[in-house]
């Protein structure tokens, strides 16, 4: 048991050294502005050692100095998914968003509706996790120091931070859980193909309704038919286009 404990870990920090110098060599490349070579080997690094959010960033860059700006949106939109609180991705994202065709207004919504989504943005899954837990921590900590302080003064200051940090492990609960539930039922992509018609049925025959071009993001409505989605827009237009179109994000 204890040998192969220690193989494990010795595979896993061989991994890790490996990962970073792969990385490194990434990062040089880019930095001596060798964009396509950088991509290939961030790419490689992707499908080596799994998806990664600093990696999907830099392949966004990579894709963005080359002037590919739906490959560039893809891969700042699979950062984002991984990392929902980092300004640069969203910035950047912003940015590459800013070189498209289509420009979209998405419908207007509830201000409480945009504050909440955006306050479970301010960090990933596992930073929402972490501050529940220590929040957790801090809120048992003043209830002991509630129950045993013999000042007044301080009884209530540990009951009342208590009750403020059990408030917080509520809030940080619901968040994570909203950002989860956003993850598991993510279903969009970005369309690859300089120019789609939408149609009206997942047929090349039926009515074209309207024109979208690269670069745009769209929500998966239904997957089920063959070659086909039918999906919708930030701006909530409707319709199908063939799947080879788009890249799921």
């Amino acid at each position: 048991m204890l040998r192969k404990t220690i193989l494990y870990a010795i595979f896993i920090a061989f991994s890790a050294s490996a990962f970073a110098q792969t990385k490194q060599e990434a990062d040089n490349l880019y930095s001596k502005e060798h964009y396509a070579e950088a991509a290939q080997t961030y790419e490689a690094i992707l499908a080596k050692q799994g998806v990664a959010a600093e990696i999907y960033y830099n392949l966004g860059n990579c894709y963005y100095k080359q002037d590919n700006i739906p490959l560039a949106i893809l891969n700042y939109e699979r950062a984002l998914v991984l990392s929902p609180g980092d300004g640069d991705i969203r910035s950047n994202l912003a940015f590459a968003r800013g070189k498209t065709i289509d420009k979209v207004t998405p419908p207007s919504e509830m201000f409480f509706v945009t504050w909440w989504r955006n306050l479970t943005h301010l960090q990933s899954l596992t930073a929402w996790a972490t501050t529940g837990i220590i929040c957790f921590v801090l809120a048992l900590v003043c209830l002991l120091i509630y129950f045993l302080a013999f000042s007044i003064p301080i009884r209530k200051a540990g009951f009342y931070l208590s009750m403020l940090f059990f408030f917080l492990v509520v809030l940080t609960n619901l968040a994570a859980h909203s950002q989860y539930t956003e993850m598991a039922n993510h279903a969009a992509a970005i369309v690859m193909d300089p120019a789609i018609s939408v149609k009206s049925s997942p047929s090349e025959n039926s009515t074209d309704l309207f024109l979208i071009h690269e670069g745009s993001k769209v929500e998966i409505l239904d997957s089920t038919m063959k070659n086909w989605y039918e999906v919708k827009f930030e701006e909530g237009k409707q319709g199908w286009i063939p799947a080879q179109a788009v890249e799921i994000i």
